[in-house]
């Protein structure tokens, strides 16, 4: 399979592909027909939207971008020129979104992933060994009701914020700066300085700054308490503001940098099955965010520490998953709490891990931090 997550990040499977002018100062997020041209299906949705899109096409069928994009990775990349590829990918969009309409209510049941699983060609007959060997498990990423015979989300949640060193010793920490470096998905872009920003109760900025890479721009993302941004140098997009599920997906971001805030970020919280992750039994926790957003959180069943968090946002073609890794939990000083100082964060475009090397906390930190980059 090909590096999707790195492709995609270029733009992606489907539709052709060339940038048109972005212009104005405003939040108001463009729709990617304002933005790509040739745009012949997914037409009306936010530019944060179509690049989910493209990043689960992308994963679905282990393809990059020079799959698709005539000269993708080159300088004389043509994005909009059409293909055979390009072709079929908007007839099967238009297919799958026929078969939930008609089958399932319009509910998206059946997605890209659920036939190719990294696949062009998906597989439409069982091997023998299949049939016969250790059953492949995968649990459900939605849970509808919460498991009997498992601690309650309220007794878990607790537990967390014991481990991080108490909700009155939380509640205290209203802002912090972070400082430490970066490295992207096997070293693509090359590493990086992260500072990271964050106001209680709702304003964050991630910045990557390369110091080593003359001229390049820094990469951002941003969040207001309503407004978001992304600032990535070497996409086929460079900035532009977030409008669709991955704004919703900045807010809780955001709300979740100060834990004590779970509870008014997510409701509806129920418990799964216990789950696994590297090795340490986990609780799962899921909850509802606005616009649909769903996000589920492991806990560490031993140390009550977060160790995982996914959040599903919507697109025209299935959910697409953004997960955070959290570890290395280390006391900050002086302040009797506890705070990762590694984080992984990847979603289908790329992924980046954090390392953090200083964490300051109650100190003043200007709304132009949070506001759109590069003004």
């Amino acid at each position: 399979m090909k590096l999707a997550g790195t492709a995609a990040a270029l733009l992606g499977l489907m539709m052709s592909v060339a940038l048109a002018a972005q212009t104005g100062g405003t939040a108001r997020p463009q729709s990617a027909e304002q933005v790509f041209k040739n745009i012949q299906v997914l037409k009306g949705i936010p530019v944060d939207d179509f690049m989910d899109t493209m990043g689960i096409m992308s994963a679905a069928l282990g393809f990059d971008c020079v799959e698709c994009h005539v000269g993708a990775g080159t300088d004389s990349v043509n994005w909009e020129f059409d293909t055979a590829k390009k072709r079929t990918a908007r007839r099967m969009t238009l297919m799958v979104a026929a078969i939930n309409r008609t089958n399932f209510g319009g509910r998206q049941v059946v997605t890209c992933w659920t036939c190719h699983r990294g696949r062009d060609i998906p597989v439409t007959m069982p091997t023998i060994d299949t049939v016969y060997g250790e059953p492949l498990l995968e649990a459900d990423l939605i849970v509808t009701e919460s498991t009997p015979g498992e601690p309650s989300a309220d007794q878990i949640l607790d537990k967390y914020l014991q481990a991080l060193g108490g909700a009155e010793r939380l509640a205290k920490v209203t802002s912090f700066i972070a400082t430490g470096t970066s490295e992207g998905f096997r070293g693509f872009g090359g590493g990086g300085q992260v500072q990271i920003f964050a106001n209680a109760p709702d304003q964050r900025a991630t910045i990557i700054k390369f110091a080593e890479k003359i001229g390049r721009q820094d990469a951002i993302r941003a969040f207001d308490g309503r407004n978001g941004w992304v600032s990535a140098p070497l996409a086929v997009v460079p900035e532009y503001a977030l409008g669709g599920s991955e704004l919703d997906g900045a807010r809780l971001d955001a709300q979740l940098s100060f834990p004590g805030q779970i509870t008014k970020a997510l409701g509806q919280l129920r418990v799964g099955p216990p789950d696994n992750i590297d090795g340490r039994d986990v609780h799962v926790v899921q909850g509802n965010g606005s616009r649909g957003l769903v996000a589920t959180l492991y806990f560490d069943r031993a140390s009550g520490l977060l160790v995982r968090m996914v959040r599903f946002g919507t697109s025209p073609i299935g959910r697409a998953p953004t997960q955070v890794d959290f570890a290395d939990y280390r006391e900050i000083p002086g302040t009797g709490v506890k705070m990762p100082y590694r984080w992984t964060f990847g979603w289908l475009n790329g992924r980046d891990t954090f390392e953090l090397k200083e964490v300051r906390v109650n100190v003043p930190i200007g709304a132009e931090v949070f506001r759109r980059p590069n003004q």
